[in-house]
């Protein structure tokens, strides 16, 4: 072994994570290259690492043969994903050369979105029937698959979940005794149409290690591991975290300009649009600005101030819906609260704000009118900031998609506009100039 592929595979041995990100900020050509130096289970530890759609080009560089050797030491849920990500004809000729078995868990994988129980799914999962007796049930556990072992599911000849077992009961029990009346029923499953935060949910309040994953005619089909959902729980929370700013829930560091543009230009169009009816607002109040310049100069800190106290509220509002904090009918309490803080804040803002402005221009006027567009537009952004969520939610749109741009719209308007037409009503009272 050359000095260099040794070096390579002790840092993917040690460091599989930091490999992984030394790999994507190659280009294609050198990352194959460097794979293909590499043996089996250490280019898999890198591929389990990697964006779906970074690693399925470099598979489509790789022979048929190695990507099928690759397939077979991968999750089959992070095989499935990488597949859906390779070309058409790649993947026939892969699958095609696969076990029929490995094949159709992956193909059953792909069917399902991955923000479902039965994309998160590991279809790698040990049963038993129901009409074995508990030496039988003792003898198929030997021989069964540690890492398919999560819990003693107990199923119909037909695949049918019923119910499941419990190692003690089992140990307990008499050799020839039918396992039957030892199964423990009703389970707790997931169909695999599930969304993925309500698994996420579920898991989290019954603290199971694993939940078991049904089909439509309740057939067990997989399981949904307890790591695999904290990390889609992590996952959702920064895809919302991105949503919420217009970027796609799906972008990553890496990703291709192509998927860039395609996810933030349309949201990038909409805020332009909402920015010019924000500056139709201002132009409005033209002649008002002319005469009072000081105007101007302060309408940023209205702006600022309001967009601070909406997103406050957007955040807050947006973990209880993701958290279930509160459920229905609760709603009209949360977004009094919301006012309700958005008036008092506003109010020891509002007075902080306008001390320093009538030192600073020694205007009695000014410094009222920015106090009062202080209040009105801190209420009214944590009024927004509650309700644009819960108004996207209730339409059954996604509450986080781009939630801070029409918090943003109206922020800036309903600013601009107390503000200005406070201005209007005291122009007697303001400095001119």
């Amino acid at each position: 072994m050359r000095p260099i592929e040794s070096i390579l595979r002790n840092f993917v041995e040690l460091h599989p994570d930091d490999a992984a990100r030394a790999i994507e900020a190659l280009d294609t050509a050198e990352s194959v290259r460097l794979l293909k130096t590499l043996p089996t289970p250490f280019a898999a530890r890198l591929i389990e690492r990697l964006s779906p759609h970074r690693a399925a080009p470099l598979l489509e560089q790789l022979e048929p043969d190695r990507v099928r050797d690759l397939l077979e030491k991968l999750s089959a849920r992070t095989g499935a994903l990488v597949l859906k990500n390779l070309g058409d004809e790649k993947r026939d000729v892969v699958m095609g050369g696969l076990p029929e078995r490995n094949a159709r868990w992956l193909r059953e994988l792909a069917e399902y979105p991955p923000e479902t129980a039965g994309g998160m799914m590991d279809p790698k999962v040990v049963s038993f029937p129901l009409d074995l007796t508990v030496q039988q049930a003792a003898a198929a556990i030997r021989r069964a698959p540690r890492e398919a072992l999560h819990y003693l599911y107990v199923t119909k000849r037909d695949g049918e979940l019923v119910g499941v077992l419990t190692m003690r009961d089992l140990l307990l029990a008499k050799p020839q005794q039918p396992i039957e009346p030892l199964v423990r029923r009703p389970i707790v499953s997931v169909p695999a149409t599930m969304e993925r935060d309500e698994v996420v949910d579920l898991m989290t309040e019954r603290r199971f290690l694993a939940l078991p994953v049904v089909d439509s005619e309740n057939k067990l089909v997989g399981v949904v591991k307890h790591d695999t959902a904290m990390e889609a729980q992590q996952l959702e929370a920064f895809e919302d975290l991105q949503k919420m700013t217009g970027a796609g829930g799906d972008e990553q560091a890496l990703s291709p300009v192509t998927t860039v543009v395609k996810r933030r230009l349309p949201w990038l169009l909409v805020n332009l649009v909402t920015a010019f009816m924000a500056a139709a607002v201002v132009g409005l109040f033209e002649n008002v600005i002319a005469q009072v310049t000081a105007l101007a100069v302060l309408l940023p800190v209205v702006a600022g101030q309001g967009g601070n106290t909406g997103s406050q509220s957007l955040a807050v509002v947006m973990r209880g819906i993701a958290l279930r904090e509160f459920g229905p009918g609760k709603g009209k309490a949360v977004v009094f609260k919301e006012l309700m803080g958005g008036v008092f804040n506003g109010l020891g803002v509002a007075i902080v704000t306008s001390l320093a402005v009538f030192l600073w221009y020694q205007s009695l006027g000014l410094a009222g009118v920015i106090g009062g567009a202080m209040v009105v537009n801190m209420a009214a952004a944590a009024l927004s900031g509650a309700v644009i969520p819960m108004a996207l939610k209730a339409v059954g749109r996604d509450p986080a998609q781009s939630a801070s741009i029409f918090l943003t719209t109206v922020t800036d308007i309903i600013g601009f506009g107390a503000f200005l037409g406070f201005a209007m009503v005291m122009m007697p009272w303001l400095p001119k100039g």
